[in-house]
């Protein structure tokens, strides 16, 4: 019996060194893990930063028809982002601004509402024309008649 009692013993003994190994290993997993994502979610931006403003293009102003013999006189300027190097054409801008509020009606222009949603839309489709570089626009005169 007393070699039975030995032979156990020695044998338990390796294996708690082994679990010691594997228990330690675990913890430091755990604890590298949970540094890497407490850095990920609290120094990583989830949006891209903003870009930065650069020249103001004023375009001059353009009247279209309404609907029901009306007409808008609508004047616009295009804040193009820093990268921007080269003047931009405001032709673009201009003919997608005629397609936007042609022939609308005036109470579909009257409310600031209603106009604000028709600049988000324009904002958008600019936004894709020039790739980007206009990172706003600016409705400087907006008369309906």
């Amino acid at each position: 019996m007393g070699k039975t009692e030995k032979k156990t013993d020695e044998t338990d003994a390796p294996e708690k060194k082994g679990n010691k190994k594997l228990l330690l290993i675990l913890v430091l997993v755990v604890l590298l893990g949970g540094g890497g994502g407490a850095y990920f979610f609290l120094f990583r931006s989830s949006e891209p930063a903003p870009p930065e403003p650069g020249e103001v293009l004023v375009l001059d102003a353009v009247t279209m028809n309404l609907t029901d013999g009306h007409y808008l006189k609508l004047k616009m300027a295009l804040q193009a982002t820093a990268e921007v190097t080269e003047k931009l054409d405001g032709s673009k801008a201009l003919d997608l601004a005629v397609a936007q509020f042609s022939n609308k009606t005036v109470a579909e222009l009257s409310s600031n509402e209603a106009r604000e949603e028709q600049k988000k839309q324009l904002k958008e489709k600019i936004g894709k024309a020039y790739d980007e570089e206009v990172m706003d626009i600016y409705l400087t005169e907006f008369v309906m008649q």
